[in-house]
């Protein structure tokens, strides 16, 4: 599992879920207007428009606005740069060649993140594959994650990344949407092919789950029962 880039304070583990109508401190790579509630983004639309006419250009600006982004969630997906770099390159190789099935029930943003999310774990699996066939790699918890934050203590962000790991994949993989990469549930929902309330109910589930793994033993009160 790679490194998340974001420290977990054990005074503030797990942040409290933000609800769709309050304003959230969106990633440095988000574009302005890219996560609006409601209507249609323009940007997002040209996008879409550009890259159906087979214009480069189009790709080029989606790679220079996404690509960071879209690297750091298959970086923590798959554990490392190298196959983070493999799965965006792929995922793009797949946009220009399902460019025609895109129908715009969704934005077009979400439609490659949904492909992106669905490239990791094709990925995934066939590292899985290729594990049980040979039997010399080492097993899928030994992997040794790039550091990514290094402001955060080397314990704790392993912590991080072995209770990530415990975490189903719905789980796992709405709370790196939501929580690390800025998206919204509905945004959520559109790429993992769920409800907007699977979406929450998956977020909620994780944060619980994590808070169960991350917390430190409470100590008893001295004189207390035991």
């Amino acid at each position: 599992m790679g490194s998340v880039g974001f420290t977990l304070p054990w005074e503030h583990r797990i942040s409290p879920v933000a609800r769709e109508g309050e304003s959230r401190v969106e990633p440095s790579e988000l574009e302005a207007g890219q996560n609006r509630a409601d209507g249609v983004n323009p940007e997002d639309a040209a996008l879409a428009a550009g890259c159906l006419a087979g214009n480069l250009s189009a790709f080029e600006r989606l790679y220079a606005s996404q690509g960071a982004r879209m690297k750091n969630l298959a970086r923590n997906l798959l554990g490392t740069q190298s196959e983070a770099e493999d799965a965006v390159q792929e995922t793009f190789l797949k946009v220009q060649r399902s460019i025609a099935t895109y129908r715009g029930q969704s934005s077009f943003v979400t439609w490659v993140f949904r492909i992106l999310v669905n490239t990791c774990h094709d990925l995934r699996r066939s590292r899985m594959r290729r594990k049980e066939q040979s039997h010399d790699e080492p097993e899928e918890g030994s992997r040794q994650p790039e550091p990514r934050a290094p402001g955060a203590h080397p314990s704790l962000r392993m912590a991080l990344e072995r209770a990530l790991a415990e975490l189903t994949r719905h789980q796992r993989d709405v709370f790196l949407l939501y929580e690390v990469e800025g998206f919204r549930h509905r945004e959520i929902a559109g790429m993992l092919e769920i409800s907007e309330t699977a979406s929450k109910n998956s977020l909620f589930q994780a944060k619980k789950n994590l808070r169960g793994m991350l917390e430190p033993p409470r100590s008893h009160v001295a004189g207390g029962r035991p």
